[in-house]
């Protein structure tokens, strides 16, 4: 683990943070990942467990949000039709979700108490790793999976490439895990919102209001297109070629988990969950055609009756904070990586983030 977004000067609103700054400052939040980085192969698995889904209490409120459905998000129409999370939240990449999906239903049956189940319905998310990873072999299996689901655990959640993250990329970046999480006011019962995000999507990064092209911000680092291809002018068919991997360096989804303390009920998630994705345009993201943008919300809170609807804006402020830093964690923490074919997705400078940031008067001077 690295250390914050915000411990590397970059603040992001004005909410306090949890004692990690992380998912896991929920409690009973564990978080595992099993990192996949070998020869064409840049994936994996993470793993976010609410140890509160056990022998007796065998669901949590929940509700889904979907920005735009161009993914592959296993379980979630039972998550709207219902109003309910059971099991862990897994994230890994498109090709393998299917596989992830079974191996967690069999991670499930295994359970103490389970042994007269039988329907179980996994939540599983995914974003496309093409650009880095050999995809088509779809390396994820379930001994991963079990080692992701075993392996999680509270306090600091490592983030950038790790788990589902490892072969992403976003707004022009090595993307990955990122992960953040605030403290809604005190009026509002000091509940804490945690948010983990698999960053994966397009557009143009921005900081605080702060564009960052990455054209700009890796210049000298990164080479052109027509340096990368040699192709900048030898017709249509390699301008959409180029196009294409473009897109696909860029990143093209984002899948996003938030959970709460809050004693909110499914109907008040699926609000909170909008916000979630709201959150993503403050970064800059495009939601562009092929994007699969969802976010997944939950509460943790027991036997409580839901707050009133007004009391719900500091929850909303708290989640759309967490996840704007989380998505930006998960470029800061992020390093440069090559993968498949050569590929090569190249990490924020967080050196030229940081002259943006004090130019345009976002940073306090010595």
């Amino acid at each position: 683990m690295g250390l914050s977004a915000s411990a590397h000067g970059l603040t992001i609103g004005t909410l306090p943070t949890g004692p990690l700054g992380s998912i896991t400052d929920v409690p009973g939040i564990h978080v595992g990942h099993t990192t996949l980085s070998d020869g064409d192969i840049r994936s994996g698995v993470t793993a976010i467990v609410p140890t509160q889904l056990d022998e007796r209490r065998h669901t949590l409120p929940a509700a889904v949000a979907v920005g735009n459905g161009h993914g592959k998000l296993v379980g979630s129409t039972q998550v709207d039709e219902l109003g309910t999370l059971e099991t862990a939240i897994l994230l890994t990449s498109t090709l393998s979700v299917h596989r992830v999906a079974d191996a967690l239903v069999t991670h499930e049956l295994t359970r103490p108490g389970r042994e007269q189940v039988v329907t179980v319905n996994p939540l599983v998310g995914e974003t496309n790793d093409a650009y880095l990873s050999d995809i088509r072999t779809r390396p994820v299996r379930e001994r991963h999976v079990l080692d992701a689901l075993e392996s999680a655990r509270p306090g600091p959640v490592d983030e950038g490439c790790v788990g589902a993250g490892t072969g992403t990329c976003a707004l022009g970046f090595k993307g990955g895990i990122g992960t953040a999480s605030r403290v809604a006011r005190e009026g509002a019962g000091g509940w804490t919102v945690g948010a983990l995000v698999q960053s994966n999507f397009g557009g143009t990064l921005r900081i605080d209001g702060v564009r960052m092209p990455s054209a700009e911000l890796l210049e000298g680092i990164a080479p052109s297109p027509a340096e990368t291809t040699g192709v900048a002018d030898a017709g249509d068919s390699a301008a959409a070629a180029q196009a294409t991997e473009d897109q696909s360096r860029q990143g093209n989804s984002c899948m996003i988990v938030v959970v709460t303390d809050a004693p909110v009920d499914a109907r008040q998630l699926s609000r909170v969950a909008r916000r979630a994705i709201v959150a993503m345009d403050r970064v800059g993201a495009d939601f562009a055609h092929g994007s699969g943008d969802y976010a997944i919300a939950f509460s943790t809170s027991a036997d409580a009756p839901p707050m009133p609807d007004p009391e719900l804006n500091p929850v909303f402020a708290a989640t759309m904070e967490a996840v704007e830093e989380a998505l930006v964690s998960s470029l800061v923490h992020a390093v440069t990586t090559t993968g498949y074919r050569g590929h090569t997705a190249y990490a924020l400078p967080l050196d030229r983030v940081l002259e943006r940031l004090s130019a345009s008067g976002r940073l306090p001077t010595a």
